[in-house]
């Protein structure tokens, strides 16, 4: 996030420069912000949920970009990465299973 910028505008923004897709956000998810989830320092990750179209391309300082099934996201993650994305399939599996009911 830059000085003087909202966290929507740099989530947008940060989105645009790493995959090359112009989102649109739909939700402000979680704030993950233990101050050890980062060995380098105290850094806090805003999560938005958002959709996007298009065919994302690694960009800026991504080395390179993979899409993968659910159950087959890598074991090595950075950070605490993997919590959030298993913070986010329980959210979403509770979110749509009273709408199958």
């Amino acid at each position: 996030m830059d000085y003087g910028e909202s966290v929507e505008t740099a989530a947008i923004r940060e989105a645009k420069e790493e995959t090359g897709l112009d989102i649109e956000l739909i939700e402000q998810f979680y704030v993950y912000s233990d101050p050890n989830r980062d060995p380098r320092q105290h850094t806090l990750s805003v999560v938005f949920l958002a959709t996007a179209i298009g065919e994302p391309q690694a960009a800026d300082d991504a080395k390179h970009l993979e899409l993968f099934e659910p159950w087959r996201i890598p074991q090595n993650l950075c950070f605490d990465h993997d919590r959030i994305l298993k913070d986010y399939w329980r959210y979403r599996h509770y979110k749509i299973r009273p709408q199958l009911s």
